[in-house]
């Protein structure tokens, strides 16, 4: 268990966010985690999953964050899937 820092966007936000996560939290943890930041807040809520997104490709919601292409400080994108 190691804490990372990670930079990090929502879909339809414009303000890039420091999130720390743990390696072993699962891109669905991550993504929420982002969302926690932002929806509600200044995007609206929408009844639909929320996903993550790295260099471009979705990860698979239970896919370990240390299994990801991104080290501490790189880019990930959180959105709703719809």
């Amino acid at each position: 268990m190691a804490l990372l820092p990670i930079s990090a966007t929502f879909d339809g936000d414009l303000v890039s966010l420091l999130v720390a996560v743990d390696d072993e939290d699962t891109a669905d943890v991550v993504a929420q985690k982002i969302a926690h930041h932002v929806v509600g807040r200044r995007v609206a809520p929408r009844n639909a999953p929320v996903r993550l997104r790295v260099g471009g490709q979705v990860i698979d919601k239970d896919q370990v964050f240390r299994t990801i292409p991104a080290a501490p400080l790189d880019h990930v994108e959180a959105f709703f899937d719809e």
